[in-house]
This record gives structure tokens, sequence and C-alpha cells, in this order.
């Protein structure tokens, strides 16, 4: 099931806020897709945007150049024609918010409206992108005479006025392209703000035909990219030079043209241009869960992406410009250029602008979008994307499990939901609280509690009445639930949204007379706290897992992170049942701080794997707390081949095998699937799903599994999130794996 989530101020592919924080509750239409305008991607954006009214002088049309040879290329040209200038008030609000420095982008974009972090970390690294591979060929360059800039489909780009405003543009010429309309709005606005006008000096003007605006280093062309003789006639008329260095730029605008137009203006721009440099920012990943909610959200506004089918994943993109007459190129998604092109420095800058906690969606759109820098007949070569480091390749499957839906739920919306957590509370019955999802028929934090349990060999879901005095319970994500016997559960942690100070813990208590299709209601009470337990509680994204000390029980709760630490690597020791603080010894090297890690309890210890670090970086240890006489120790357990780092995985024990499941890692262009570790050896094996029998896409992050040890079969419940702008996935489903053949060939 796809949602798209709707933000005051009607833009749907834009959340104000993300889903996760948003304030309120979307109302959804029928089968869980609210009811909004069309609304139709912005071609020099990876965002899908409403068609915006502006106030006068601001734009109303978008920057791409599409061919328009039948009835339904004309109304896909008028789809990607509607997006306006919302990729400039996107950019203009990352720059309210001190991601990118642009004091251009106001007067470009025509209005101001705030987005959501995720938007704005979207937009600054494809900023910083752009900026990182024109800057670079600004200094390789700097000692010619001349030199000039091709912006394709520009539309409202504020580049030339930033590089003209840095004193970058000393021998440099810019030459922007795009529709006849769009130029001609552009230029209009040029000449009626001062403040730009005078950055192209009073000899800018009309020029002749095509040319809509020409100053002495800036010229403005309306024509179609994809007719090329029209295109290179305009540009002689223009005054390009085909004999200098060149830069070409072209941000989300190639897609979505044909392939065979837009290869052609591929090799068109190498053999008319001998010493030339290509910058292009596009989607890539088409196939997995993620990148097929980003096609059919573009499939759905009339904009396919048009380049993915040939053009899949980064290799064939770098195939496709060696092959069309360029030399050199380089490729990198956009996690890899984050973590390899920008300083250490400026990465925490951005971490800390503003509340942050959707992790999982940030690093999936950068795994979902490249930048590629190719070039011919440089001196010296341009290499802007040369790596600082070394990157996997994909990982090697040793086989697949099959995944199937396990029940059909009669409409019972609960598993739907994301964040949240389940716990099998008794055999064959399974509770699962909290999270983001449906609730009655709205988008939400969910309070509902919901109750899996199985009859005759069958799932069946049942909604719980909560005895809730005075809601204690509230709206809760990423919390953790320990079932501590067959009456009684805890609730540990969790938030509302990513500035909140973390939420408590809270009692969940079940009737003794509790049948087998699970209890009729569930009694929520506050836990009142000792000051020393206190911080345990207040974090999200941790761990909690039962462990045994000298034939006590204890909830070992470690990592998370806060309102005030993005990431924590404390850990606390909970006598129960009374909750008690105590003070365990714990020798050996410390772990990583991270969160959204997964731990199990084993031999009387704890496994913890994976998690995200400091860094935002996902982490491939994995470390064994094991029982000492007088205490623990902490024991780092090496797999081979190493563990592919990731985190918001689920984990589970068996005979001595940790299953891992899901999660997000930067190896695409596979997802993880189950990996399973064995603990005596060492052993690590990667087993994708095969997800042949499902009708949806199914999203392993954000989730919650239970192992069935007897069936050797795994539930999987839930999972999902924002799909940055293309709107919310939920798993409809409850999915059982089968795990049986890779735990007995393991």
């Amino acid at each position: 099931m796809i949602a798209r989530p709707r933000c005051r101020g009607g833009r749907p592919e834009e959340p104000r806020p993300s889903c996760s924080e948003s304030e309120g509750k979307r109302r959804l239409g029928r089968r869980g897709i609210r009811r909004r305008r069309t609304a139709v991607p912005s071609p020099r954006s990876p965002l899908g945007v409403a068609r915006l009214r502006h106030p006068a002088p601001g734009p109303v049309f978008p920057r791409v150049a599409m061919r328009v040879s039948s009835g339904s290329a004309v109304s896909s040209s008028r789809q990607v024609q509607g997006t306006g200038g919302s990729s400039a008030v996107s950019k203009c609000s990352a720059a309210a918010r001190g991601y990118i420095q642009d004091r251009f982008l106001r007067l470009l974009a025509g209005r101001r409206r705030r987005r959501a972090p995720l938007i704005h970390r979207g937009y600054y690294i494809r900023a910083r992108a752009v900026d990182h591979c024109v800057q670079d060929f600004l200094l390789k360059t700097q000692s010619l005479p001349r030199t000039q800039i091709l912006s394709l489909g520009a539309g409202f780009d504020s580049l030339y006025f930033r590089l003209k405003d840095m004193g970058l543009l000393h021998h440099t010429v810019v030459y922007e392209v795009d529709f006849p309309n769009v130029a001609c709005q552009k230029a209009t606005l040029i000449k009626g703000l001062k403040e730009l006008s005078a950055l192209v000096g009073d000899t800018g003007g009309k020029g002749l035909g095509a040319i809509t605006f020409s100053g002495d280093d800036y010229k403005l062309l309306g024509v179609d990219l994809s007719e090329l003789p029209e295109l290179e006639r305009t540009l002689e008329e223009a005054g390009v030079n085909n004999e200098i260095p060149t830069l070409f730029i072209a941000e989300v605008v190639l897609t979505y043209m044909e392939n065979t137009r837009s290869d052609a203006l591929i090799e068109w721009a190498a053999e008319h241009f001998p010493q030339a440099c290509f910058l292009l920012y596009e989607q890539v990943h088409p196939e997995d869960p993620f990148g097929r909610v980003m096609q059919q959200h573009f499939r759905q506004l009339n904009t396919a992406l048009r380049s993915l089918a040939q053009y899949p994943d980064c290799k064939a993109q770098q195939r496709r410009f060696l092959g069309k007459g360029w030399t050199e190129c380089t490729v990198m998604d956009m996690n890899e250029f984050f973590t390899c092109c920008i300083p250490e420095d400026e990465q925490q800058r951005v971490q800390t602008l503003e509340p942050f906690d959707e992790y999982e969606e940030w690093h999936l759109k950068c795994s979902h979008y490249f930048v590629l820098a190719a070039s011919k007949g440089m001196e010296p070569s341009w290499t802007p994307l040369s790596p600082s480091m070394t990157v996997p390749g994909p990982v090697g499957m040793a086989g697949s499990v099959p995944a199937a839906v396990c029940t059909r739920l009669s409409g019972i919306p609960g598993p739907r939901r994301y964040g949240h957590h389940s716990v099998l509370i008794k055999p064959n019955v399974i509770l699962t609280t909290g999270g983001f999802g449906e609730e009655d028929g709205q988008h939400c934090r969910v309070r509902n509690f919901h109750v899996l349990s199985k009859h005759a060999g069958h799932w069946e879901a049942v909604c719980v009445t909560q005895n809730m005095p005075e809601k204690r319970w509230g709206e809760r994500l990423y919390h953790t639930v320990s079932c501590l016997s067959d009456t009684l559960a805890l609730v540990v942690g969790g938030r509302t949204s990513p500035s909140s100070t973390g939420l408590g813990m809270l009692w969940l208590k079940f009737p003794e007379t509790c049948d087998a299709s699970g209890p009729d209601d569930v009694a929520v009470e506050l836990v009142s706290l000792q000051p020393a337990v206190e911080a345990a509680a207040l974090r999200w994204r941790h761990s909690t897992t039962e462990i045994t000390f000298k034939g006590e029980q204890y909830l070992f709760v470690y990592g998370g992170r806060s309102a005030l630490e993005p990431v924590l690597g404390d850990w606390h020791f909970l006598h129960t049942p009374e909750l008690s603080y105590t003070v365990i010894a714990v020798e050996g090297p410390v772990p990583e701080s991270r969160h959204s890690h997964s731990a199990c309890s084993w031999e009387g210890g704890v496994l913890i794997a994976g998690g995200l670090g400091a860094a935002e970086q996902p982490l491939g240890s994995v470390f064994l707390l094991r029982e000492l006489e007088h205490g623990f120790q902490w024991q780092t357990i090496e797999t081979h081949p190493p563990l592919v780092p990731r985190y918001s995985h689920t984990a589970h024990v068996h005979e001595g095998k940790l299953m891992l499941v899901g999660g997000v890692w930067f190896h695409a262009p596979s997802v993880p699937g189950v990996t399973v570790i064995d603990l005596m050896t060492g052993l690590c094996l990667n087993y994708g799903i095969n997800v042949e029998h499902l009708e949806w896409p199914l999203m392993l992050h954000n989730h919650s599994s239970v192992f069935l040890p007897k069936e050797k079969e795994l539930l999987v419940i839930g999972g999902g999130g924002n799909c940055f702008s293309f709107g919310t996935h939920l798993n409809p489903e409850p999915v059982l794996l089968s795990l049986s053949s890779i735990l007995t060939s393991h």
C-alpha cells in the first residue's frame, strides 16, 4: 500500500514535515491513498511537487526540454512543465535552515515555504554534488583564457548568479537552455529584479530568435533539447565556441527524454566539443522496493523515468558515456559522495542543523541517486569524483528464502505501521504496539494495540481493547517491549518527535485467564522510575534484552539515541521485576556507540550486531556481552567473510546461529535479506528474499519480526517508511519467511 503524504499548503510530493514527524493526522482515501490534487515531478529536482501559483515575479514553469510529437507526448510534456519553480522553493527552504549558502534563491523561488528535514538533506546533497564538480572544473581551467558552461534544462537555477557573485566567472560564459516559455519567464524575472540584473551587467538584454537574454557572460536560450539541429543552431547564434573547454550540466533532465534522444545528445556533445566535461545527476536502481515506489510515483504523474530501464545502475551509466565518445567517466551514488567527497566537519555541521530521525529514508534516497562526471580531451584530466576510500562491491548471495503473505487480515490495518515493536506474549500470540501507520482511516502515530494469533495453522488478526486511563500510552515510536511473564510486559523508551525528550516506561498487564486468541484487553500503567533508572528510559532506537546473572533476571538496556545525543553507547542493568538500577562490572573493549542495532539473548548474555554509528555510517561489528563469575565481558565475534555493515534490522538466535533480518546497507543494488552467522565458526552467509509471490514491495526496515523455532519460520510484521518525496510505503500484511532450508544447510 502506498499513500502519498500531504502537508499544509497542498504540496503532496514534498511533505512539510515527513510523515513520521507530521503534526496532526492525514485523512486517507479509499485503499489508504489520500485524495489530492494531481502533482508532477520537477525535472531539475529529485522531488515531485504540486504545481504552484507564484506571486509575480516568481517562475511558474519547469526546466526540462522534451520532444512533443504526439497527444500523449503533449500531455507528458505539460505534466513535466507543470512543476514551476518548486525546486527553487525547496532549495530556498534548505538555504533558510543553513544547509546551503545562496542568497539568490529567494529571488528566483517566487515564494517561501518550509520543507521537512529529509527534503532539506536531499537538496543539500544534490546542490553540494553539483557545486563540487562545477567549482573543480573552474579551478582546473582557471589558467585558460576562455571556458564555458552549458546548463541543460536549467529552469530557474541560481548557478550563474552564485558563481558570478563569488568572482569565479572571470573568463567563463554560462549558457542556460530550457523550454522557450521557461527561458522567457526567467529573462523577464532577471530584468525586473535589480539584484539579478546588476550582476549580469547593463549589456544584458533581449537576444535574437531563441536567445531570450544575452549578457557578456550569460546567455539564456529557449530551445527543445531533443531537437539537436535546432539546439546546435541556437548555440552557434549565441556564440558558443566548440574549441574551448566546455562543461555540460544535466540535473534530472535526460531521464525524461526518450533514450534515443538523450543518448544522441550525450554523443553529440562528445563529438562536437574536443575538450569537454559532462556532469549528470539522476536516479538509479528502479527494481528494489524503494525504486519500485519511486517509479510508481513518477508513472502515476505521467512523467516516467525513461533512462532507468536501459541504465538501471551506476555501472550502466558509466558504460553509456564511455560508449558515446567520452574517454573518462566516474560515477558515485550519493551515499558514496557524502562519505568520500564531503569533509567530516561539514558532515557533522549538516547532521546537527535540525532535529532528524529519518536515517533509513535519507540513506535509501541517496542510494537511488547518483552523480556522474565524464570528460574527454582535458589536460590535466578532470576527475572531481576520485574516491578517498575503497567502496566495496555488490554483496554475494548464497541463496534465497521464499516469502509469502501469511494471512488475509480482512481489512484490519493494525500491522500497517513502522517504528513499532512486536513481542510473543505467549505461544502463538503476538502483540504489536506503537509505531506510525494507519488508524481509523488516518496516517498517524498509532495508539491501538494489535494481536496476531494462530489457530489451526493459520494466523488471524485481532484488535485489542486498551484499558488506558488518562491515555498514558500516548504516541510512541522506536521503543522496546520485553515480556517478563504470561501477564506482564515492560515498554522502555520511545519518542513522539525527534525533538522530544524521550518517553519513560510502561507496564502492559494481560488477564491471567487470557485464552489462545490473546488478551481481550491490555491494562497500561505508568512506571514510577527511580532517578537512576530515568537515564535508561529516556531514549529510542535502543535495545532491551533479558539476561541472567548469578541466577537473577535483568534487563540490559543498551545504546540508542536521545534528543540531546544523536548516538548513545552506555548501558544499564535493571533488576526485574522491581526495575532497580544495579551496577555490574563489565570489562573488555567497549563497542562503538550505536543505535538502530539488534540485540539477542544468548547463553545468559547479549549479542549486539550492526547499528548506525556516530558518523551516521552503518556498522558491521558483532559483540557478545559474555557472563563471567564477577560480571560481564565484551567480546568481539569475528565473522568471515566480514559482516556487511547495516542497521534498522531485526535479529534472532536459533541453535547457535545468529539471524539478521533486513535493514539498510550501502551496497546497492541488492537489499539486505537474511544473514546467518554461525556463532561457533564465524561463517557469515547472505541470503536474498524471493518476493515473486508478493504483489507489493517488501521493505525490510523499521519492521519487527518474531521467530517461530518449531516451524523454522520468521514472521515479519510491518515495516516501510516515508520514501523521500515519493510517498509513504507501509507493508500491508505480515509476511512469513521459511528458513528451514538455510538453517539446515548452514
